[in-house]
Order: structure tokens, then sequence, then C-alpha cells
């Protein structure tokens, strides 16, 4: 039998940051991963030509955690590039998130000023004092007609579940601008690495035994660990004993196009027309010069590969139960989106990663 001080389960931020600073201070650890590659969803490659493209979706790096990039930064260096993403409705760009230019633009308005766009939107804002759903949420904020236009279809296809039955966070980490900020984010870094996120994986495991196409229950009796590290969904390593998780997934259409662009921006989003949610060309991101380009159309589905915990209190209670049953069990760490069932940004993942290193480092 195999014998480590730590089995990762999982080769996606999580379980590739605590691999690398557990292996860097003497630790015996091993990686196991289901799929045939490394990164996790965060993975990129490139295609037949020759555009490095986001296999699971584009990922767009942002943090204000200083920690968090000076530990990555010793993995790739980065290219510095602020999202700007719009929204088609009726086949016109818009800004969004919704900021002044786009009221202006929307309203056939003139509003000159923060105050002016935060008079106008107070007009338009139904009085809902605690938003207890996706709906309420962008109701409270901005009104009726944005719901309607920018919001509302856009929730339903990418969920398939009406914003009425969504958790209010859902729009809530979309923001309302009164100035004319175009950025998708107003992260005080944005970037992308250099080289791409997979290159990021190979300098973190370079040195760490690594078995990809190896499923956790396949091989959990031939490896004995003194420690386990579980990334992926918290419902498969109970067998479901409470039922399924449910997650929505992502079904996507690449298309090698014989021109440099297809659009103006990385992403464009639509909202209510066309069955995908939006159309990603991520070299506006990467900045790389070639000749052909490639897009991605996604489209939402139920099946398939977890993406999104879908925030709805009855998940959430479900998912309370899965983690009472983990908190009992002895050196066994739950991190992650699916193993936390919890919406979690890239910087966020990294930055609880190199948190628990820090509780691990001390307990041994």
């Amino acid at each position: 039998m195999e014998r480590v001080d730590y089995l990762i389960v999982g080769a996606g931020f999580a379980g590739s940051v605590l691999a690398e600073r557990l292996h860097s201070i003497g630790k015996k650890v091993l990686v196991i991963e289901k799929r045939d590659h490394i990164g996790g969803n965060s993975f990129d490659y490139h295609d037949e030509a020759e555009v490095l493209v986001h296999k699971y979706g584009p990922h767009y790096f942002r943090t204000e955690y200083e920690e968090v990039k000076s530990y990555l930064s010793r993995f790739t260096e980065w290219i510095p590039h602020e999202y700007i993403i719009k929204a088609s409705i009726k086949e016109r760009l818009y800004s969004f998130p919704i900021n002044r230019n786009t009221l202006n633009q929307f309203f056939g308005l003139s509003l000159k000023n923060e105050e002016e766009a935060k008079e106008f939107l107070d007009s338009k804002k139904e009085k809902i004092a605690d938003p207890k759903n996706a709906e309420e949420q962008v109701l409270a904020l901005a009104g009726k007609e944005i719901y309607e236009a920018f919001f509302k279809n856009y929730t339903i296809k990418q969920w398939g579940i009406h914003p009425t039955d969504l958790d209010a966070s859902i729009t809530a980490r979309i923001p309302i601008r009164t100035n004319t900020d175009e950025r998708y984010f107003g992260t005080s870094f944005q970037a992308m690495p250099k080289e791409g996120y997979h290159k990021i994986f190979e300098n973190m495991l370079k040195d760490i035994p690594l078995k990809l196409n190896t499923d956790f229950n396949q091989v959990k009796e031939k490896i004995g660990y003194k420690k386990l590290i579980y990334t992926g969904p918290i419902d498969a390593f109970f067998n479901y004993r409470f039922g399924k998780l449910p997650y929505r997934s992502l079904h996507f259409i690449f298309k090698t196009l014989d021109k440099e662009y297809f659009q103006d921006y990385s992403q464009v989003n639509y909202p209510n027309e066309h069955d995908y949610t939006r159309i990603v060309e991520i070299k506006h991101a990467t900045h790389q010069k070639c000749p052909k380009t490639t897009i991605v159309e996604e489209y939402p589905k139920d099946e398939g590969e977890p993406f999104y915990p879908i925030p709805r209190k009855q998940n959430k209670e479900l998912y309370k139960q899965y983690q009472k049953v983990a908190e009992k069990l002895k050196n066994t760490y739950f991190i992650g989106r699916l193993a936390q069932y919890k919406y979690i940004n890239m910087d966020q993942t990294v930055k609880s990663a190199l948190d628990l290193f820090e509780k691990l480092k001390d307990e041994d």
C-alpha cells in the first residue's frame, strides 16, 4: 500500500495550492485528479488554431488579497487586463454592469454626474427594504425596466429557475453604478497569467506525485494517508446519503474563425436573445496575437460537470446536513466550491487554501 502524509483529491486551485505548500515543508503528498488534466475549471490550452482558450468558460483573475497575488506570482508573470463586458439588448451593446453610460443610452438621457444618476435610479427603484430574492434585489436597486431588460431572462437562462426562487445574492453580486466605470470588476488587481493558467499549475505541481484519471472511490482503500484534503463534491464523498446537491452546468460550443477578432470585447452577454447566455472571445483578455480567433458560446444546463451551486434555501439546508457529518471526521478537510457548496472566486479559493495550510502547519 502506498503511504503518504496527505492525500489531496482534486488538482484545481484548492488542491494544488495545498499540495505545493505542504510539499514545501517536507510533507509527503499525493494528488489525485479524476480528469485527464490539472487546473480544475481554470484549465486552458492551445486549440488547433493555436488560440489559447479556456475549456470551462472564462476565468478573469482579480484580487484584493496581496497575499494571494504575491503567492501566485511565484508561478506566473501577469498581463494586466481590466475586463470590459457588454450586454446585447435588441442588437445594441450596453455597458454592463449598469452604470451612468448604460442609463443614458438605455433611457435616452444625458445624466451628467453621480448625483443626477442617483436621483434617476431613486425614481425607478421599487420600495423593497429587505429584498428576499434575486428579482427583488434588482427591483430595489434599479427598477423594473432594468430588471426586465438586463437581468430577468439572463437569470432564467443561467439558472433554469425564476429569479423569485433564487437567493438575492445572485444579483447582489453585480453592482449598479452611478459613475461611468465600465469595468466588470472594481478590483484593484486584475490580470491574466502570461502563459496561461495551465502553466501556473504545472509550476506548482512539478515536483509533486500526481495521478490523473483517478477517481477517489476507486483508490481510497489502496492508499494509506494520515490526512485527507477533499475538493470534490461533498455529496459524492458521502455517497449522496441525504440526496444530491443541485448544480447548474454548462455546455460550450467552440468556433474557430479565420479572422483576427470576432467581437470588440472579451465577453458579450445575451440576456434575451438566443439559447446561449454569452459569447466569449478570450483573446481580448490574454492579448494573444494570432491570425485566427476562437469564440465560445455558453449554454447552461442541468446535467453535466457541476459548475455553479444553486443558491436556494432548501439547497443550503441540504448542504448543512453534509457539513455536520463532515465536521465529525478526523483529519479530513473539505475545501473549494464543490466541497463547500459555495460560489467562490479563484482568489478566494487560493486564500482559503493558504489559510488552511497555516492551520495544518501548526497542527503537525
